[in-house]
């Protein structure tokens, strides 16, 4: 059978929460439910490595604004993650070329980072906190749901991964609007900063005159 389907749907995931990914692989293949995982991915070090930032981003995701920052920092980390679960599928499998599946899984990952920052950016732009949350939640269920599954149905489990991609991308076009209006609001807020210090220097000035 080849890997295709698994690279593909891994390399989606990993755009939305590589630990997440790196995570669940490697749990499904330490408690042999699945002979498809990389030995790599089962190493306790990277477990607990992959849990302690699952965490951490766990949290930093439900933040308003931190989760912008803190997809900023991740849109080479996730590609790359993308790429690198998919060349240790390939290499496992023996099915499908390390260079192929570097190119679908780090590819994939970037086109669903894009929309998962995208979106971001446009949820931010609202005044309450809890559709951040709300958000959050839904991706890490989509991954630990579609991971899950594709190793059983990996076939399946990439039509999923390609819908959810496809709709993704349609929604963040219409969501453009948004996005530009994020980053206004976060283009002024600087401006005010940078206006604000001078001003509170020349008050207390004006006051020790």
């Amino acid at each position: 059978m080849s890997v295709l389907p698994l690279v593909f749907t891994s390399g989606w995931a990993s755009g939305v929460n590589a630990y997440a990914v790196v995570l669940l692989l490697g749990v499904f293949g330490a408690t042999g439910l699945s002979d498809d995982v990389p030995e790599t991915l089962q190493r306790p070090e990277v477990l607990v490595m992959a849990g302690v930032l699952f965490l951490c981003e766990a949290v930093a995701d439900k933040i308003p604004y931190v989760d912008s920052a803190w997809d900023s920092v991740h849109t080479v980390i996730r590609p790359v993650a993308g790429a690198w679960v998919g060349v240790l599928l390939a290499g496992q499998s023996g099915s499908l070329s390390d260079v192929a599946a570097g190119l679908i899984g780090g590819s994939t990952a970037l086109a669903s980072h894009t929309v998962k920052a995208g979106t971001r950016m446009a949820v931010n732009a609202s005044p309450e906190p809890f559709s951040n949350v709300i958000v959050s939640l839904a991706e890490d269920l989509g991954v630990g749901g579609v991971v899950a599954f594709a190793m059983f149905h990996p076939e399946a489990a990439a039509v999923i991964a390609g819908v959810l991609l496809l709709a993704g991308l349609l929604t963040l076009f219409f969501l453009v609007s948004r996005i530009r209006r994020f980053r206004r609001r976060r283009a002024q807020r600087r401006e005010d900063k940078r206006l604000g210090k001078p001003a509170a220097r020349g008050r207390s000035v004006s006051g020790g005159r």
